[in-house]
């Protein structure tokens, strides 16, 4: 008996490959993928899908991770729409007073998940060395 090949919704497929589902294509937004297509996408993308990372709008996570802050953050800002690559690098090249705050709260949440990774593993490699004497 043939293997059934695994297909997952257009949202799905919008959200591996990153970009805003609004946006695509009729015939994406309708249908089905399948993951040899999905890997067909990502390896070969349309014109549309090119065009789409290229120039947006792009979906929250991207936008939030070109501005170098949270998806959080991005919602205390009341910024919920999608934004276009324009939209961003105008963000970027003058930044509001909540895009500097948000970057910082960023940097520091990002610091103290390292110092804990980092005492995480001095813990783990303490406990390993116990148990080798």
């Amino acid at each position: 008996m043939a293997k059934k090949t695994q297909e997952m919704k257009p949202s799905t497929a919008a959200a591996k490959l990153d970009v805003y589902l609004p946006a695509t294509p009729e015939e994406f937004r309708t249908g089905t993928v399948t993951r040899d297509e999905l890997a067909e996408l990502q390896k070969n993308p349309p014109q549309w899908l090119t065009d789409l990372r290229r120039n947006g709008p792009h979906p929250r996570n991207v936008v939030a991770a070109r501005l170098r802050v949270s998806t959080s953050g991005l919602a205390r800002a009341g910024i919920t729409d999608p934004l276009t690559t324009d939209e961003i690098n105008a963000l970027i090249a003058e930044p509001p007073q909540w895009l500097v705050r948000e970057r910082q709260t960023f940097e520091e949440v990002r610091r103290e998940e390292r110092r804990l990774e980092a005492r995480e593993a001095d813990r783990r490699a303490e406990q390993a060395r116990r148990e080798k004497a």
